[in-house]
């Protein structure tokens, strides 16, 4: 660990110190040449206007190859990317967040894994007979449909909704469009109820339970929701918003008009602490002598608990093999284990070689129209060849 914190310094150092936003640090455990060929990758989809630019972070044994390139900002001005840069994490909430909030209730024998929904939200029925749990909502196969809808009719209009109250019931007033534990349908209001799960069993808001929780006990200094004003300059901005551009406002629709602080979405991060949480997760629930999780509860989370009968393969939380797995590359096998989020940001985390994979980006800046799907799997891929002495065959 002292390594890992002497190189990040390093990192920080030459990147505030340089003449150029980017920066990198290579060690004889990297292929130099595949090193490049990730370089080339970020760069041409910056030059394509795929991306403004975007923080890399490949890790492995403790040795890392971290890079920052183009601008985390083009619109209103222009701002040079760097390592710190603080990203908008979208969907990668659900498993930095909410995951591991629910994990360590489950582990203070505050939630069952196999319990049904309605026994922690006594307000929640989906109808008779119909057994929805905990576990459906974690691996996403509720039945539920993607998301709850943007506007709401109310005397004969349709009107744009506000308020945290106003999303939960939305989300409630869903009801499974097919049985629970047959299909695999990716949605965002399973994690919207794992939040709200959250909340009535602990007492607290989302955004304090897990700061207090997870977040502080792990160092990670610049992950939370609702972020400081102060910490502006670092925040990498989305896209314009009723004239306004984005940057420390949570660019997800639904989770901006409830507050910012949801189970899907609302958490921004950077790489440096995402790395941090990925080391911990490869440590089985350990970092710098501190035990956030019981080796058991990450082996869990992060090994397939999706039914027998659902081809997608998926942990709690966790993205195992689904089409959502492009960030893994063609050399990683399966058995690893990441997520995506919709503003840009992946992370990929292999534990046979003891690795991962981190690419920030704000591929929505300025306009949404960015695509950073293709770039994913190539980094995945790159990342992989560029690890000398390991055959992934």
């Amino acid at each position: 660990m002292r390594r890992f914190a002497f190189l990040l310094a390093i990192l920080l150092l030459w990147q505030m110190a340089g003449p150029s936003p980017c920066s990198g640090f290579t060690t004889e455990i990297f292929d130099a040449g595949k090193l490049a060929e990730i370089d080339e990758a970020v760069e041409r989809a910056v030059a394509q206007g795929k991306i403004p630019g975007g923080v890399f972070w490949l890790e492995h044994e403790e040795e890392i190859y971290a890079k920052a390139y183009g601008h985390m900002s083009v619109e209103p001005e222009i701002v040079p990317t760097r390592l710190d840069a603080i990203y908008d994490a979208a969907s990668l909430t659900k498993v930095i967040a909410t995951t591991p909030a629910i994990m360590l209730l489950m582990e203070r024998g505050r939630i069952e894994i196999e319990a049904p929904v309605h026994r922690y939200l006594e307000d929640y029925s989906v109808g008779e007979g119909t057994d929805l749990t905990i576990r459906h909502l974690m691996t996403h196969t509720s039945g539920l449909p993607p998301g709850i809808p943007l506007s709401i009719e109310k005397e004969g209009v349709s009107k744009k909704w506000e308020g945290y109250e106003t999303a939960l019931a939305l989300a409630m007033a869903e009801r499974p469009r097919t049985k629970p534990g047959t299909q695999f349908v990716y949605s965002d209001i399973n994690f919207i109820l794992l939040g709200e799960i959250v909340q009535r069993a602990t007492g607290r808001p989302l955004e304090a339970f897990t700061r207090e929780e997870i977040f502080e006990p792990l160092g990670m200094v610049d992950t939370g929701y609702l972020p400081s004003p102060e910490l502006k300059s670092r925040i990498a901005p989305t896209n314009w918003e009723d004239g306004e551009m984005l940057r420390g406002t949570v660019h997800d629709p639904v989770c901006r008009r409830a507050g910012g602080a949801l189970g899907h979405a609302g958490l921004f991060t950077t790489a440096v602490d995402l790395a941090r949480f990925a080391r911990m997760i490869l440590n089985k629930g350990e970092l710098d002598g501190i035990r956030l999780f019981q080796r058991e509860t990450v082996e869990l989370m992060t090994t397939t608990q999706s039914p027998d009968q659902v081809a997608a393969l998926r942990g709690l939380g966790w993205d195992i093999d689904t089409g959502y797995s492009r960030q893994r590359g063609n050399l990683f096998p399966v058995g690893g284990f990441g997520h995506t989020g919709f503003t840009g940001p992946s992370l990929w985390i292999d534990p046979h070689s003891n690795s991962f994979v981190i690419f920030m980006s704000n591929r929505t800046h300025p306009d949404g129209k960015g695509n950073v799907l293709e770039l994913r799997g190539q980094l995945g891929t790159l990342a992989a060849e560029a690890i000398h002495g390991f055959d992934f065959d």
